[in-house]
């Protein structure tokens, strides 16, 4: 039966006047009925038919044209770090690069000023707003807090107090330089990011390895706070450093930086002063801090037999900020058994880069330095790796430090050049209980810890 009401005039009156009659089964109007079928309802069923057929080819003509559409919608875009949709052109990638470009120019060009008015601004600073609008446009500065990770929440093991840190703007572009296009475009993605940061952190190695450099030590003292640190250092004064570079790898007083429970080899201590994540197993590090795909102990390590050694056991990643003292240490007094250098790119080592889901891991992306040592206390190997990170120049041991040598439970063994840094410690299953405190920081509160270099972080075995 027809739809009366789909009916378009002027058919409409006259099918209704027709079924009123009783249509084809009243004999007076039998003739026409017959009429109205073939003037009305056969070229309406017919239009109908038609209609749908041709609508019925345009959606399988347009269905190639709506995957392609589709696809390259998907190929263009991404998922920014709070799940929200965002374009990543080419366009985009280039004002990113350009963008880092022109900050790491301006603090080469200017070492005299405020490194927080311009590499070290604070992302979340107005002026940072106004200048990320012109790069990445956005509606409204809430919008940008809400969408846009912009620091961290530490926690002061010393106080027990939580706080935020805002990002340094350049650490905020460098995120940027992580979250291009499908999978088709990664691969070009990734080799022309990894050129950018490797140009990047080249220069400003370079520019701050020059006798003009040394005008930035002062802010950047002033600007971070650092006048009370100076007289834990070997060198106190600031104008005997020849340049920047120099300053930035400054060596602590070992004085400054005792042990903890020093008579007590079964205890292990942090690397570095850093923000500090510990988890029991590397399981757990991957289900509440190492998110990137592609992590895996094999890769970290650059060996499948040092990996397995290490499977199910402990981890401790010390994340070192542009601002803290810039060398690392022995977690445990041992024999150097190997150090491995591998090479790789200069990713940032923010946690909101190790947090993100659906990112490369960074770790086991970056260039580093693989050094296993034989522990005094148990015989049992402990892996020290030492990541740089975006704008690091480089990663130097210290003299002596070498295959065959032994080194001391807070023994300083190397330094990391201009730029933020990590140092993973990784144990063998049962070798050491790590601290509960840290722990739960890491797993719970999902933050980590401001610790320093010598302080206690685990004992073991027990």
């Amino acid at each position: 039966m027809v739809h009366l009401g789909r009916v378009p005039f002027p058919w409409k009156s006259a099918a209704i006047q027709w079924f009123k009659q009783g249509g084809d089964h009243s004999p007076s109007y039998r003739s026409s009925s017959l009429e109205y079928k073939y003037i009305y309802i056969y070229p309406y069923m017919l239009t109908l038919l038609l209609g749908s057929l041709t609508i019925t080819l345009l959606l399988l003509t347009s269905i190639p044209v709506l995957y392609k559409l589709l696809t390259n919608t998907m190929s263009s875009s991404t998922t920014h770090l709070s799940g929200t949709p965002l374009r990543t052109t080419t366009a985009h990638l280039d004002a990113a690069e350009a963008s880092l470009s022109d900050l790491t120019t301006q603090a080469g060009n200017s070492h005299a000023s405020d490194p927080r008015t311009q590499l070290h601004l604070a992302a979340d600073h107005e002026a940072s707003h106004k200048w990320f609008r012109t790069l990445f446009p956005y509606d409204s500065l809430s919008d940008f807090e809400n969408q846009w990770h912009l620091g961290n929440y530490v926690v002061d093991r010393a106080t027990g107090a939580k706080a935020f840190e805002p990002m340094s703007i350049y650490v905020r572009v460098g995120m940027h330089l992580l979250y291009y296009g499908s999978e088709q475009e990664k691969a070009l993605h990734w080799k022309r990011t990894q050129a950018v940061l490797k140009e990047q952190s080249v220069k400003m190695g370079r520019q701050y390895d020059v006798p003009e450099s040394k005008a930035h030590i002062a802010p950047f003292i002033e600007s971070f706070g650092l006048q009370a640190s100076l007289s834990e250092m070997v060198q106190p004064d600031p104008s005997k450093y020849e340049t920047f570079n120099q300053f930035f790898a400054r060596e602590i007083k070992e004085s400054a930086r005792p042990v903890a429970e020093p008579g007590n080899e079964q205890v292990v201590s942090s690397p570095a002063d850093c923000r500090l994540t510990a988890f029991p197993t590397v399981d757990l590090a991957t289900k509440y801090w190492i998110k990137g795909y592609g992590f895996t102990l094999a890769r970290l390590l650059g060996s499948e037999s040092m990996a397995q050694t290490f499977d199910g056991g402990s981890i401790v990643i010390a994340r070192l900020a542009p601002q803290d003292y810039h060398r690392w240490h022995s977690p445990t007094s041992g024999t150097i058994d190997s150090i491995t250098d591998i090479p790789g790119t200069y990713y940032t080592v923010n946690p909101q880069a190790i947090n993100q889901e659906g990112t490369l891991d960074v770790f086991c992306e970056n260039k580093r330095s693989v050094m296993m040592l034989k522990r005094t206390a148990t015989g049992r190997p402990v892996a020290i790796v030492a990541v740089g990170a975006m704008l690091v120049g480089s990663i130097k041991y210290n003299p002596g430090i070498q295959q065959g040598a032994e080194v001391r439970r807070g023994q300083c063994l190397g330094a990391f050049y201009y730029g933020g840094s990590t140092v993973i410690v990784l144990y063998p299953p049962g070798e050491v209980a790590l601290d509960a405190d840290l722990v739960k920081n890491s797993c719970e509160q999902k933050c980590e810890t401001l610790v320093k270099v010598g302080w206690r972080v685990g004992e073991g075995p027990k």
